[in-house]
């Protein structure tokens, strides 16, 4: 098969669309060829050299795809050849065909296309884990969402506003934030030329009771200035680095908590129980048409390094795909 190989750790250019060999199921695994796969910020990371692939994860680029089965494990029920799926990985997704864990695979939802269900697996997992099993979201609360526009960003939108929250994101152009107001955003920030912490508190009168941060060091003191009372903050990402103090006194004044998650690494059986509820608790929202894949535009996998030139210089909403054409 094909895959997007790096040849060594740098910038796009070293992004190769090469002859691979072809990957093996196992007992428990299923074996996808793929049709689109998403694309994420982690795999400009992994590009880099900053973000190996654990231990027993395919080398190659893809955090999610979507296509059909064409072989099952000797252990596999739940699935079988001919199946359209879509899938979160912890790697392979840049490729014509990958094995995933029988218990990451989730069905295509209704009136979506096979190529565009690309979309969901990572950014879906991504946000309802960490809004609603790590940080506990309730309706009624206020969800400050940064990098609204992004594809984990524009489904914690739709995700919080299903269930009720009122959602305030942050966003770095006047378009952006049309698209996320779309998405049903109560509040948009401009966080070029406004104070996110200042906006936030004069939109709510009390600041956010859970924030889902994609920037890390950078955004920690302002980030824990905008929490209100008992409030949780989730980082998931270190765009701004990784090293911050903590003002101790402000987190124990609010009774605020921080939350550092990942979820490429976790075990196994840790991913078969988040898709698992997300295909319990989102894909009925998405049949029903109250949360949609925002697709970007779609690439060709040899034109992978053009989509990740487009990621890092923020051109993008929602997601980027890549097809095995």
């Amino acid at each position: 098969m094909r895959a997007v190989v790096i040849t060594e750790p740098g910038g796009p250019e070293v992004l190769r669309w090469l002859d691979v060999p072809d990957p093996v199921p196992g007992p428990g695994d299923v074996l996808i060829e793929v049709v689109a796969s998403g694309v994420n910020r982690a795999d400009l990371m992994q590009r880099e050299g900053h973000y190996p692939p654990p231990e027993g994860a395919p080398p190659y680029l893809g955090l999610e795809c979507s296509g059909r089965v064409i072989a099952v494990g000797h252990e596999v029920t739940a699935w079988r050849p001919g199946d359209e799926v879509c899938a979160l990985l912890s790697g392979g997704g840049y490729a014509e065909q990958v094995v995933v864990p029988a218990g990451q695979l989730l069905p295509i939802p209704a009136n979506v296309g096979l190529a565009q269900a690309a979309a969901f697996p990572e950014a879906a997992c991504t946000a309802y884990s960490n809004l609603f099993q790590v940080a506990g979201l309730a309706s009624g609360e206020t969800l400050l969402v940064h990098g609204g526009s992004s594809g984990i960003g524009t489904m914690a939108i739709q995700l919080a506003k299903a269930f009720g929250a009122q959602v305030a994101c942050t966003a770095g152009s006047a378009r952006k934030l049309a698209r996320c107001r779309e998405l049903g955003a109560d509040v948009t920030i401009n966080y070029r030329d406004e104070d996110f912490v200042a906006a936030l508190r004069k939109a709510t009168g009390g600041g956010a009771d859970v924030i889902l941060d994609i920037m890390g060091a950078s955004y920690l003191e302002r980030n824990l200035a905008a929490l209100a009372t008992d409030g949780r903050l989730v980082i998931i990402g270190r765009q701004g680095g990784s090293k911050a103090e903590i003002n101790l006194g402000v987190l124990q004044g609010k009774r605020a908590s921080v939350h550092a998650t990942t979820l490429r690494a976790r075990p196994v059986q840790e991913k078969a129980a988040v898709v698992a509820a997300v295909q319990d608790q989102v894909w009925p929202l998405i049949d029903a048409g109250k949360v949609a894949a925002i697709i970007d535009r779609e690439l060709p996998m040899s034109q992978a390094a053009q989509a990740h030139r487009a990621i890092s210089a923020s051109e993008h909403i929602g997601k980027i795909l890549l097809l095995p054409i």
